[in-house]
C-alpha cells in the first residue's frame, strides 16, 4: 500500500464498502455512513469521501453530490458502482476533484484511483529552472558498489544546491533495490498501480511516490516486489522520469544491470551514464562490453563514463593500478573511488549516506572530485547543440 493512504480519513458511504477496511484501504482511517452525512461535509471532515453508487437511490444521491460543488472546501469523491446514472456522472463532474471506478475493479485500481485523487490536492514542488540534468549509474557487474556510489553523488549534489528539493534520486531496481534501506529511508512507489494509465501522473501525483530524504533530496524507490519488472508497464517508468526532469534541477537514476523494455529509452534521456566496475579482470571486461554496447546502441554521441570502484593501496594486496586497469578496459576510465569499507559498511547499517556518517572518508572527497568535474562540464544536449551549430 502506498503511504499516501497512511492515516487518511476516509468516509464510505454503503455498507459494501466495509470489507475494504481491511484490503485496500487498511492503512487509511475508514469512517462508514450515509448519505445525508454528504450535508456540509468539507475537507476538514475528511481527506477523501468513497461513495457505492450501487448504494442508494439515484436521484437522492443525484441531490447530495450536486449539493457538494456548494460546500466549502470540498474533499475529493471517488464514486464507484456498476449503475452510473448521466445526472450522478454530471454532478459529480462539477466537484473539484472527483472520479469514478466502474464496478467490477480489482484492488489495484481501486488504490490507484484513490492515490491520484488526494494527490491531485498537493502542492506541487517548484518547477525544474529548464535546463534539469538526469545522470544514469549502472554497474558492471552484480556488487561493483553502483547503488552505493548513485547515493553519494545524489548526496554531492544535493550539498551543492541552494535550492530545496532540488535533487531526486530514483532507484529503478524496481524488483529488489537497495537504495531506500542504504539511505533508512521508506519505499513508497508502486507504479504497478498506475497499469496503463501512465499519462495520468503528474507533478503533484508524483508526490506520492517521494521519500524526503533531506531538505535538498527526495528519494523514489519501489517497495520489494519480485514480479515488479513485469507488472510496471515501460510507460509507467517512462513517463515517472520526463516528469521527475521536469519538475527537480537534478535527477540521478540507479539503472538495473540487466536491459528491460525501457533501459535504452532512458540512457538515451540522460546527460551522463556511469558504468562503475570493480578492479578485476572479470568486472573490468563487462564494463568495457556494456560502454560498448551502450555507445553502439544509442548511436547519439553519448559516449558512458567508467568508476573504478574501491581502489585500494597496493599494501593491502594485488590490487591493479588505474594504468593497468585501463590497458584492461582499453579505454581511460573517467575517475578512481577509493576502498573504504569501514566508512561504506557503517554508513550502510546506520542507514544514510556515506557523507553523512563519516564525511572525511576518501570515498566522499573522491565523489566530491567527480561532480565537480562534471557538474562544470556542458550537460549533453548544450554540447550536442554546439557541434550541430
Amino acid at each position: 500500500m502506498t503511504s499516501l493512504l497512511q492515516g487518511r480519513r476516509i468516509l464510505a458511504l454503503g455498507g459494501s464498502l466495509a470489507v475494504l477496511a481491511n484490503g485496500p484501504l487498511a492503512d487509511a482511517h475508514v469512517e462508514l455512513a450515509g448519505v445525508e452525512r454528504l450535508e456540509a461535509i468539507s475537507s476538514t471532515a475528511c481527506d477523501l469521501v468513497l461513495i457505492d453508487a450501487d448504494a442508494w437511490e439515484a436521484p437522492a444521491l443525484a441531490t447530495a453530490v450536486k449539493a457538494l460543488s456548494a460546500a466549502r472546501a470540498c474533499p475529493p469523491v471517488l464514486l464507484v458502482g456498476e449503475n452510473l446514472p448521466a445526472g450522478l456522472v454530471r454532478n459529480l463532474m462539477r466537484l473539484p476533484h472527483s472520479d469514478i471506478v466502474e464496478a467490477p475493479f480489482t484492488p489495484e485500481q481501486l488504490t490507484s484511483a484513490i492515490v491520484a485523487l488526494l494527490a491531485s490536492t498537493l502542492p506541487a514542488p517548484a518547477s525544474a529552472s529548464g535546463d534539469s540534468r538526469c545522470w544514469a549509474v549502472t554497474g558492471a557487474v552484480g556488487g561493483a558498489g553502483a547503488t552505493t556510489l548513485a547515493v553519494e553523488i545524489a548526496t554531492a549534489l544535493a550539498a551543492r544546491s541552494p535550492k530545496e528539493r532540488s535533487v531526486c534520486l530514483i532507484d529503478l531496481n524496481l524488483a529488489d533495490g537497495a537504495a531506500a534501506a542504504y539511505l533508512g529511508a521508506q519505499p513508497t512507489m508502486r507504479l504497478a498501480d498506475f497499469g496503463p494509465a501512465a499519462d495520468r501522473l503528474d507533478a503533484a501525483m508524483l508526490q506520492a511516490f517521494v521519500t524526503p530524504v533531506s531538505k535538498h533530496l527526495d528519494l523514489m524507490a519501489g517497495v520489494r516486489d519480485p514480479a515488479a519488472f513485469d507488472t510496471v508497464s515501460r510507460e509507467a517508468v517512462l513517463r515517472v522520469l520526463e516528469v521527475a526532469c521536469e519538475t527537480y534541477d537534478w535527477v540521478i537514476l540507479d539503472m538495473p544491470r540487466h536491459r528491460r523494455a525501457w533501459t535504452l529509452e532512458a540512457l538515451s534521456g540522460c546527460d551522463e551514464v556511469l558504468v562503475v566496475s570493480e578492479l578485476t579482470v572479470p568486472a573490468l571486461i563487462a564494463a568495457r562490453s556494456l560502454s560498448d554496447e551502450i555507445e553502439d546502441t544509442l548511436g547519439s554521441g553519448l559516449k558512458p563514463r567508467i568508476l573504478l570502484n574501491r581502489l585500494a593501496s597496493r599494501v593491502f594486496g594485488p590490487a591493479p593500478s588505474m594504468a593497468e586497469a585501463e590497458r584492461a578496459l582499453q579505454r581511460k576510465a573517467e575517475a578512481g573511488i577509493s576502498s573504504d569499507w569501514e566508512a561504506a559498511a557503517a554508513s550502510a547499517n546506520l542507514g544514510g549516506p556515506i557523507a553523512q556518517h563519516r564525511p572525511k572518508s576518501k570515498i566522499v572527497k573522491d565523489v566530491r572530485m567527480l561532480v565537480e568535474r562534471l557538474t562544470s562540464a556542458p550537460a549533453r544536449r548544450d554540447a550536442a547543440s554546439a557541434r550541430a551549430a
